[in-house]
């Protein structure tokens, strides 16, 4: 590919716009002779120091925001503000092919359920329809395939972006963290469609701010979309006026969800022994629609995947019948068993305040007798959050185990002890497997037992390391 072809749709002046080029990379050791070769900044290292290699690997052209001061002769340097969003728009162009209708999802809690919901809903329509995500890439109705991150990086979003409609994939719903908006991984990816869940406490040892965190988040709607998309968004939290607002000047059409949602609002919910009944005003009309999961919180999500589906494929009233069908996601509120005593544990990914707020408010109407939690926090990461999870644990369940998640390079029993600040009353565990055995043998006839925070998670982090463990093979393993 020339060069020039590469470079359509940015800002970057070129010297030798003929330029072969027969790779575009920003991972230095994959570099070959003629390959681009792109310096990122990932917020931790810039890829500057990797320039050399990349060179001796056989770059002949350098994307970059600024100039290293010893420059090989024979290698091109191309200067960009922004590295990161440009080497998007260059992997678009390089591989010049994406399935035609392609949504993003993005906010703090979720993303996962949301993301399968539009997968399900399409495929039942007669659709190829692949979701990407923290559940991995998923095809149709097949086992997933795993990602090593939420959002990829934009090397791996392109190329299988490509893959996709090479084997007649025509939808493609994207789980959009907020690290993989404002690093621009999904830089260059035509979104029709985007939606937004919710913003909660999360990630700000990343962000540092609340601010930051949902301007990064915001990115997505006023930056990446390409105008004249839909932006699907909850009426119900406190920004969504200001977001409202920035779609709106973007060109986007906006659609609103919740209990204070203009085109899709939840007028009633009553829960029942395998979900709940609702009453919805759907785009004008009133409808009841069973759905088949627990929660205030999944009736969220079942709305927005109503909403972002209808947009991506102009059906409405046929969505509705769907709805009732519905799987839960892998991780997600997953039933798992019943102990002989008649006490059932599940498996939700909860790992924020909001999350576990929202998990246990859902399971409370579903419970016949006492309510369990069982969870822990992950190391190296926000540590503020740990105190006010423990608190709504204690607040919002009967009973409270604390026991070790991905300690990562942290000491697990500061871990749990910054935890039990705010459940004093909890029982700290330590050891995850041993603290399910113990909690599934304190149900009772009617208990519900959530074991929360790593959800479809197969690994422990620890010291480095990642060591097997599922939650859900262990709990098989005790009932």
């Amino acid at each position: 590919m020339k060069l020039q072809q590469l470079l359509q749709n940015t800002q970057i002046v070129c010297d030798n716009p003929n330029l072969e080029i027969l790779g575009i990379t920003s991972d230095s050791r994959e570099v070959q002779k003629c390959f681009l070769f792109a310096v990122l900044d990932n917020g931790i290292t810039n890829g500057a120091q990797y320039i050399p290699q990349a060179v001796q690997n056989g770059a002949t052209v350098i994307l970059t925001n600024e100039l290293p001061q010893n420059v090989a002769d024979n290698v091109l340097f191309l200067l960009s503000h922004n590295p990161n969003k440009d080497f998007g728009i260059l992997l678009k162009n390089f591989y010049h092919a994406q399935p035609q209708h392609i949504a993003a999802i993005t906010g703090t809690n979720g993303k996962t359920s949301i993301a399968d919901f539009v997968r399900q809903m399409i495929f039942a329509l007669g659709h190829n329809a692949a979701s990407m995500g923290t559940l991995g890439l998923i095809k149709n109705d097949q086992a997933p395939l795993p990602f090593n991150n939420t959002t990829p990086g934009a090397s791996t979003i392109h190329k299988t972006l490509y893959d996709l409609k090479q084997e007649k994939f025509d939808y493609v719903i994207m789980e959009t963290s907020s690290h993989g908006i404002c690093q621009y991984r999904v830089s260059g990816v035509d979104f029709k469609v985007a939606g937004f869940t919710n913003l909660t406490q999360d990630h700000l040892d990343f962000h540092k701010t609340m601010q930051n965190y949902y301007e990064a988040k915001k990115l997505l709607f006023t930056e990446i979309m390409p105008q004249g998309g839909t932006a699907v968004l909850n009426a119900d939290v406190p920004i969504f006026e200001d977001l409202k607002n920035a779609c709106i000047q973007a060109k986007h059409k906006v659609i609103s969800y919740g209990h204070q949602g203009k085109d899709i609002q939840i007028l009633a919910e009553e829960p029942c022994a395998h979900g709940q009944n609702i009453k919805i005003n759907y785009f004008g009309k009133l409808h009841d629609v069973f759905v088949p999961l627990a929660g205030d919180f999944q009736v969220m999500n079942i709305l927005c995947a109503l909403a972002m589906t209808a947009a991506l494929t102009g059906k409405k009233e046929e969505l509705l019948s769907l709805v009732p069908h519905i799987k839960g996601a892998k991780g997600r509120l997953q039933y798992i068993g019943t102990t002989p005593k008649g006490g059932a544990v599940y498996v939700d990914y909860a790992h924020t305040p909001d999350a576990i707020e929202n998990i246990l408010t859902a399971m409370r109407p579903h419970t016949q007798n006492k309510l369990h939690i069982l969870f822990g926090c992950g190391g190296d990461r926000d540590k503020t959050k740990r105190q006010i999870m423990g608190k709504l644990a204690q607040d919002l369940a009967d009973f409270v185990y604390v026991a070790d998640d991905n300690p990562r390079t942290e000491n697990p029993e500061t871990i749990r002890q910054e935890i039990m600040q705010g459940c004093p009353q909890a029982l700290n565990l330590g050891d995850r497997e041993k603290a399910i055995a113990f909690a599934i043998g304190k149900l009772e006839q009617g208990d519900i037992l959530l074991v929360a925070g790593k959800g479809h998670e197969t690994g422990q982090y620890i010291n480095g390391k990642v060591f097997p463990f599922n939650d859900q093979e262990v709990i098989e393993k005790y009932l």
